[in-house]
């Protein structure tokens, strides 16, 4: 019998993603301070986070495999982060349009039964469309996507704005790169068809 499953995160889009696995879960919030570290790049932010997300929940959860999962975006050297607001959203996307947005979707498996740490990356690049202020706004009014870095749902409207997405796993975009992730799960004898 595998040892229970955490997702340290209370994201619903990851929760989404995980159930496709098909895997009981429970979702825990990982309490950890989410500001990025002075000289630290965007890709080491994105692990940086995953890891301490699932080591804090892996604290107080010993006997079971943690999921931790973190995402930062940047386009010219700018990161996005989550926008809150339509405002920060219009800013978001203005910057955005006809550019190429680097995102780095961390993951990392911790089990403190077993002493094991596991973290790794997905990037993805997307080509954002050369978008017209009446285009940012029509889509902002239609899906209000102000919890998502760089203020786009690929998984929904957002993909309009879109030109070209390259990744290894079209799950990475969305937060919680699965290809990967069930790697790093299978020698848990978790059963992945």
């Amino acid at each position: 019998m595998p040892l229970p499953l955490i997702l340290a995160s209370t994201s619903r889009y990851r929760r989404d993603l995980l159930q496709r696995l098909g895997l009981p879960f429970d979702a825990v919030a990982p309490d950890v301070d989410e500001a990025e570290h002075p000289g630290e790049s965007p890709a080491e932010t994105a692990l940086r986070l995953a890891r301490e997300k699932a080591q804090a929940v892996a604290r107080r959860y010993p006997q079971a495999v943690v999921i931790g999962s973190d995402q930062v975006a940047e386009v010219k050297g700018t990161r996005l982060n989550k926008p809150g607001t339509h405002e920060a959203a219009i800013r978001q996307l203005g910057l955005m349009s006809g550019q190429r947005v680097h995102f780095h979707s961390a993951l990392a498996v911790v089990c403190h039964a077993t002493a094991q740490v596991a973290v790794d990356s997905v990037p993805t690049v997307v080509t954002l469309r050369s978008l017209t202020p009446e285009q940012i706004e029509r889509y902002l009014r239609s899906e209000e996507p102000y919890d998502c870095a760089g203020s786009a749902k690929a998984e929904g409207l957002g993909i309009t704005l879109m030109a070209a997405v390259e990744s290894s796993d079209p799950t990475a975009l969305i937060g919680l790169p699965l290809i990967r992730l069930c790697d790093l799960l299978r020698p848990y004898g978790y059963a992945l068809p």
